[in-house]
């Protein structure tokens, strides 16, 4: 095995899914940059890294270093040295000032950083504030190094040191030693695997409690990621006992203590006509059981807006909005003036925002403590745009507090309305649901409105589909499609998919709805990219970034969601100086999405922006989400990633004046009906499929809709 030293001259490229990176090394005397090959998670342009592997030739790349593992080194020349501290790993010096820095001090540099900070007041321009950041960024990246150490010598990767620090600081060695699978639970991205393979490295039994313990909440946390709330336990059992590689009958010990300290429920329900018995996570079962508390309070308490004619009132809302309701339209606004609780669903183009805004025109008669919300910041703005009234978030309204990380909005301190009326209800989870209903005060009229064919929440649950079918809650079913609705071809379409009819795919020169037939996904990928780059925008004006949207089944393949971001980047945001991190690639000018709830940026799964700067020196990326600036650290950004295709799930709650899905039947497994049923929907005023009729017969004929478990329709009805 051979050994190679040097800098870090740029990477070429880096899977984020596996860490295989390839990298320019710039090795000490040699002229020309030597190509490193391997897995090299969390390496950065600049550092200075020593190698152990082989060389080998590639039959199409010829001479590269193969590694088998590596540490990261300090520099060892002055190039080396001034490429280190000018690669933007150190705050606050960028190339100028790595080169005044370096010019002074020589071969010293580091050292004095070490331990003469003081000395960097020398430097012509670095005053008090610039050096106080270079003295706190140098301590912590040796404390991170120190870290990073320690995990490269128990086998994980590097990339998460700096994640690690920032939440345990100093202290982050001794968390790891005491309770490796802490980091699983407080570490975005971390993994229990991960979190077992330094536990194994530092000697704990295989058959521990504590490990027994993690695995089992582990999968029940990859069950909640796909919608599950809770989950039969004699496949939680199997699963657990599968992953860790031990005897079920421990996973069963280790069941009955978890539940007996009430970190798990354990319940018996009836499932599918037998007795089963069920496992929760306690915070997802402590939900369901509250928004059935919450909903008999509701229900149950006497409502304070004084009551109506309801038939006088019909009348002058018509005349007021100069419209006609339809009998079912009439029904539903009688009922939200009669009931405290109410749910009215329906697909695109059957009114429900027209009974919306004769509900709120009614209700500002009796009252102007009416509140407007909806779970994303699309849909709430959207909403807004419909009702002429302002709309907010679900959780701007709740109120975050970073001190207990609660919502401040609940039991104790509710929300001030009469009236509260809540659009893309399906969108809502189990979570979420109970939040909310704490939040609203007894005397208050609710009404969720939604569409319960489109795909259920990110989260786990499936609360507005339990909600109507446990048949608690008055509901209005919207089927009638309005007659300048009708003329849409993306609605028609969007009902004949949602009843298992196969679309009308007629191209004509005036609609609004166009499949283009291509088998190969290749040609598709070239299709989509000309429709995104010229056709589109030549033809209709269309805004590449603002006005289309790139919806796909899948992440894989090559018209998955990866695929895709990565020709839509290079095709509309011509390459600069890439910021690379964590294996992706961004540019100022992307257009990005945040991928989980952040309350204190107060930026939410699903939000879309656009990267305004990338500040390399301060390590800060700039964001605009809906004219906000928002900013990232470089170690936050495992929350963001490229948007110029989305899967259907994330837009879900959002519209496009474009909307472009693939449709292959290289995606079968996720070809179903509601999804693409969804991604139609999503378009305002142009949706174009490209594929196969066979991929969209499949998608169209699937209504075996992913079974998610919950709980919520028997505790509504029967209590668990």
């Amino acid at each position: 095995m051979q050994e190679i030293f040097g800098y870090i001259e740029r990477i070429t490229f880096q899977n984020p899914e596996n860490g295989y990176t390839v990298v320019q090394l710039k090795e000490n005397k040699r002229a020309e940059l030597s190509c490193v090959v391997g897995v090299l998670p969390g390496v950065q342009p600049g550092m200075t890294i020593r190698c152990r592997g082989d060389w080998k030739q590639h039959r199409v790349f010829g001479k590269q270093f193969c590694i088998e593992s590596y540490h990261v080194e300090a520099p060892a020349d002055l190039i080396g040295i001034k490429k280190y501290l000018s690669s933007g790993l150190i705050k606050g010096i960028g190339p100028e000032y790595a080169e005044r820095i370096v010019t002074l001090f020589k071969a010293e540099t580091l050292n004095i950083i070490e331990k003469s900070p003081e000395r960097l007041f020398e430097v012509e321009g670095l005053g008090k504030k610039r050096v106080e950041t270079i003295k706190t960024c140098w301590s912590a990246q040796k404390s991170i190094r120190e870290v990073m150490v320690f995990l490269q010598a128990h086998g994980v990767s590097p990339v998460f040191a700096q994640k690690i620090f920032k939440t345990y600081g100093d202290q982050s060695i001794a968390v790891v030693k005491k309770n490796p699978y802490q980091l699983a639970q407080d570490i975005y991205g971390i993994g229990f695997q991960s979190a077992d393979l330094i536990a194994q490295n530092l000697g704990l039994s295989r058959d521990s409690a504590e490990r027994i313990d993690a695995g089992i909440e582990f999968i029940l946390k990859q069950c909640s990621t796909e919608g599950h709330v809770c989950f039969p336990a004699q496949e939680l059992t199997k699963l657990t006992a599968e992953m860790l590689e031990i005897n079920e009958e421990l996973i069963h010990i280790r069941l009955k203590a978890l539940a007996e300290s009430k970190q798990i429920e354990k319940r018996e329900m009836i499932h599918q006509g037998k007795q089963e018995t069920f496992i929760w996570l306690r915070p997802l079962f402590l939900s369901e059981i509250g928004i059935q508390q919450q909903t008999e309070r509701l229900r149950s308490s006497r409502c304070f807006l004084r009551s109506v004619d309801v038939t006088r009132a019909l009348e002058w809302v018509q005349n007021q909005l100069k419209i006609k309701l339809a009998d079912h339209q009439q029904q539903a606004v009688k009922q939200s003036l009669l009931e405290k609780m109410q749910i009215i669903t329906g697909g695109p183009g059957t009114g429900k925002s027209t009974i919306t805004r004769a509900i709120l025109a009614i209700t500002e008669k009796l009252t102007d403590k009416i509140i407007l919300a909806a779970p994303t910041g699309r849909a709430a703005k959207r909403m807004s745009e419909i009702t002429g009234k302002k709309a907010r978030t679900i959780h701007s309204l709740l109120e975050y507090d970073f001190r207990s990380n609660k919502f401040k909005k609940g039991l104790d301190s509710p929300l001030d309305c009469d009236l509260i009326v809540i659009d893309e209800a399906s969108m809502i989870d189990t979570s979420l649901m109970w939040s909310l209903l704490k939040a609203i005060p007894d005397s208050a009229r609710v009404i969720f409105v939604g569409d319960v064919n489109q795909l259920p929440s990110v989260g786990p649950g499936n609360v507005l589909k339990d909600m109507i079918c446990s048949q608690t809650i008055p509901v209005t079913i919207l089927t009638e499609i309005f007659r300048q609705a009708a003329g849409s071809r993306i609605i028609t379409n969007a009902h004949l998919i949602n009843s298992g009819t196969f679309p009308d795919i007629k191209n004509l020169s005036d609609s609004d709805f166009y499949f283009l037939d291509i088998e190969s996904p290749e040609e598709i990928l070239r299709n989509i990219l000309d429709l995104v780059t010229h056709r589109l925008p030549k033809k209709y004006a269309f805004n590449a970034f603002d006005d289309i949207q790139v919806l796909a089944p899948m992440k894989r393949g090559v018209i998955g969601i990866e695929n895709l971001n990565q020709a839509l980047q290079e095709q509309l945001n011509p390459p600069g100086t890439p910021l690379l991190w964590g294996g992706k690639r961004f540019l100022p000018g992307d257009k990005v999405m945040q991928i989980r709830n952040n309350y204190q940026k107060e930026v939410y799964n699903g939000d879309i922006g656009r990267i305004v700067s990338i500040d390399a020196i301060n390590q800060e990326m700039l964001i605009n989400f809906d004219g906000r600036a928002i900013p990232y650290e470089f170690s936050d950004l495992d929350e963001i990633v490229l948007a110029y295709a989305v899967s259907v799930h994330k837009y879900q709650g959002s519209e496009c004046p474009c909307i472009i899905m693939p449709i292959h039947t290289s995606h079968f497994k996720l070809l179903y009906r509601n999804l693409l049923y969804t991604g139609v929907t999503r378009g305002k005023k142009l949706v174009i499929l490209v594929g196969t009729k066979k991929a969209l017969s499949l998608a169209v004929k699937n209504d075996e809709v992913k079974k998610r478990y919950t709980a919520l329709q028997q505790a509504l009805n029967n209590g668990i």
